[in-house]
């Protein structure tokens, strides 16, 4: 058995070589936590803020723990055997009629994903140039394809650093508002507590959990990380595999600190800035208020970091998507095909008049529906001993997976029972 994986051999040498070798292991975590930071987080932290003020705080805090172990999780799959999980999943299930439903069902998620993320880009470029929203949704589809020409051309590693720089201009967009209008202390201790009231605070509770944890981030850092460290799918009980998964551990966390730290910084603005303010429950609402509350500097800040959402977003759910269809369906279509193909739904809503930040949220309730779909398949089968080895799940480790899959799923049962009794 080799002594060290020719992964981390191949690291950058020289200097102080622990530092800069966990760095240039560091990656695709961020740029799956980019899904965490889409227009439908924004749509719907903000709706909730606006709506509830800290009521939700709750919610975002909860989501993004349970993340961090989600994508852990993910990239461990990736990692130590080579496979995503839909490639996991389209070996394991063996009948065609049930990989075909399971395809379809996350087909519908990733649609719902690329819904939110191009009408987020539109109404971003609406925002900023004025521009209607069909042709915005045609810019940002049109952007998003030459950001996958990067990852199919260059490779993970320059599609790891443009995801990243648009990371930061989403991070600097989303918080500047903050600091001029910073929340109220006890306002956010209070929002701490587990608490709803009515069936709208449980729908908004639902949006925020589908937007936070999102389906097809599950799917793509699997892919991801097989895709940034091939070579390892050979190597189970290396030692350089358990440093690349105490490596992914710090990756992991950076994303989701950061993406939490957003997500919290979108609501806290709503409910310190915008509470009761009329029309803020909607994005243009959102802009407009912020210009005049704090000025229009930080409004436009406001919507540059709504585009980069969209385009980033939009650029790693169209490769969710198309691993979803190779793993499960076993049928390869190119990713810019497929970028193509996807906008349509979204164009249509676009061109419909729909009210784009209701289609927002609605899509994330969507996204949050199909979090057991992902979450449960990928608890079972990293728990595998006879998938992972030695670097299958311990009992703790499945029934914390087990424990986060259970409270979403009554989430959705709860959400289900209060809008259709009308409570």
């Amino acid at each position: 058995m080799p002594k060290s994986s020719p992964v981390l051999e191949a690291a950058p040498k020289g200097g102080s070589a622990a530092s800069v070798r966990l760095i240039w292991l560091l990656g695709p975590a961020l740029v799956a936590g980019v899904a965490y930071l889409d227009p439908g987080n924004v749509a719907s932290n903000m709706t909730a803020g606006a709506r509830y003020g800290y009521l939700l705080v709750w919610v975002v805090v909860a989501g993004n723990v349970m993340a961090w172990l989600i994508q852990y999780l993910s990239a461990k799959l990736g990692i130590v055997t080579g496979k995503s999980l839909p490639e996991v999943l389209g070996l394991r299930l063996r009948r065609p009629l049930a990989r075909r439903l399971y395809w379809l069902q996350a087909e519908l998620v990733a649609m719902a994903t690329d819904l939110a993320e191009i009408i987020g880009g539109a109404v971003a470029l609406n925002l900023l140039f004025g521009l209607p929203l069909l042709a915005g949704g045609i810019i940002t589809g049109v952007i998003s394809m030459l950001v996958l020409t990067v990852q199919t051309r260059r490779g993970p590693r320059t599609f790891e650093r443009v995801i990243v720089a648009l990371l930061l201009i989403i991070t600097v967009g989303f918080t500047a508002g903050v600091f001029l209008a910073p929340p109220d202390v006890g306002g956010v201790v209070a929002g701490l507590v587990p608490r709803f009231e009515g069936s709208n605070s449980v729908l908004l509770a639902a949006s925020i959990l589908g937007a936070t944890i999102m389906p097809h981030a599950i799917y793509a850092h699997s892919a991801l990380a097989r895709d940034r460290f091939p070579q390892l799918s050979q190597l189970r009980d290396a030692p350089g595999t358990r440093r690349l998964l105490w490596a992914t551990k710090w990756d992991v966390t950076i994303a989701m600190a950061i993406a939490g730290t957003v997500n919290l910084a979108i609501l806290l603005l709503a409910a310190s800035a915008l509470q009761g303010v009329e029309g803020t429950d909607t994005l243009e609402g959102a802009y407009r208020a912020l210009q005049a509350t704090l000025g229009p500097a930080i409004a436009t800040t406001f919507a540059i970091g709504l585009l980069a959402s969209g385009l980033a977003s939009t650029s790693v759910g169209a490769y969710a998507g198309a691993e979803i269809m190779h793993g499960l369906l076993h049928i390869r279509v190119p990713l810019l095909l497929r970028r193509l193909v996807t906008l349509i739904p979204a164009l249509v809503i676009l061109g419909s008049g729909f009210d784009p930040t209701e289609a927002l949220v609605l899509s994330q309730v969507v996204l949050s529906f199909g979090i057991p779909f992902a979450l449960i398949p990928l608890v079972w089968v990293t728990a595998q001993r006879g998938l992972l080895g030695s670097f299958a799940n311990r009992w703790f480790t499945t029934a914390a997976g087990a424990v986060a899959a259970v409270l979403l799923v009554a989430l959705n049962l709860m959400l289900l029972v209060l809008v259709f009794t009308g409570t």
